[in-house]
């Protein structure tokens, strides 16, 4: 048996590879969007539900050659029959939840998806991608793209999503297969957590763990960015800059609250056996 795990590393593309992210971004999202209105018309007029084979038919096979979806053509397949697939979960999933047979919080339906949205993603399986041996991902019709290393890679990835965040960064999740029968060893140690608002986390143990309080420390800058932001005219260039300024600013809090996170987590789980969390809600 075997489990799936996600690792995602830094991507550093180059400006004619942006560009080329850009269009497979906005076909993906197209492709996705004219499934969506696709089905919610046939809906609409009374019609049986579209199959996923006449749905890829239509807005892939079909639309490519007219020339209104004539451009569809300058990406990779792949980016479009995995965006249409990502539209097909999303319905087995609403479906699921509306019947019953999915628990959990309830699922919504599909919405469109738009160019302005603040993260932008394309996926694509073993046939649109591949590890070259200098390094770098290699993506169809985008060319190889620099990756930032950060750990090894476990196993060889089944997948990979692309993903441009709101500060403009670009990132490549790979899906992995792990053995799960490798564990950590035994220490025999057991702690309790509490989490308080003096501290970040009090430890059975006595120790102490203090917050960091990273937005409290970016307030200032945080604050005279979202003033520039705010001063720039709705829809100039320079209220886009000054908004993938502030992305960035959020970004750098963010990145460093996951950061002490994962170290701190990380270290309490090799460090004990057990972990037991006060969960009150106070």
């Amino acid at each position: 048996m075997y489990m799936q795990l996600r690792y995602t590393y830094r991507l550093y593309p180059t400006p004619g590879q942006r560009i080329a992210l850009a269009k497979a971004f906005g076909c993906a999202r197209t492709v996705f969007n004219d499934g969506l209105r696709l089905r919610q018309d046939a809906h609409a007029a009374g019609l049986p539900y579209i199959t996923d084979t006449d749905l890829q038919k239509q807005v892939i096979t079909a639309a490519k050659r007219t020339p209104q979806r004539a451009w569809l053509g300058e990406v990779s397949s792949v980016v479009l029959v995995q965006a249409l697939k990502d539209l097909h979960t999303a319905y087995r999933n609403f479906f699921a939840s509306v019947t019953g047979r999915r628990t959990g919080p309830k699922v919504a339906p599909p919405r469109f998806r738009s160019r302005k949205d603040n993260r932008q993603t394309i996926r694509l399986t073993r046939n649109g991608f591949s590890l070259r041996p200098n390094g770098r991902l290699y993506v169809a019709k985008v060319g190889e793209i620099p990756v930032r290393w950060s750990r090894t890679l476990l196993s060889d990835p089944s997948s990979v999503t692309i993903i441009k965040d709101a500060a403009g960064r670009y990132f490549a999740s790979f899906v992995v297969q792990t053995d799960p029968t490798e564990v950590l060893p035994d220490t025999g140690g057991e702690v309790g957590i509490d989490l308080g608002l003096t501290h970040f986390a009090v430890l059975s143990d006595g120790r102490k763990v203090s917050s960091p309080k990273f937005l409290r420390r970016a307030e200032r800058r945080l604050r005279k960015a979202h003033q520039a932001h705010s001063r720039k005219a709705k829809g100039s260039n320079n209220r886009t800059k000054a908004a993938a300024r502030l992305a960035r600013l959020h970004a750098r809090v963010a990145d460093a609250r996951r950061d002490f996170h994962h170290k701190l987590s990380t270290a309490i789980i090799r460090e004990n056996q057990a972990v037991y969390v006060e969960d009150l809600a106070v």
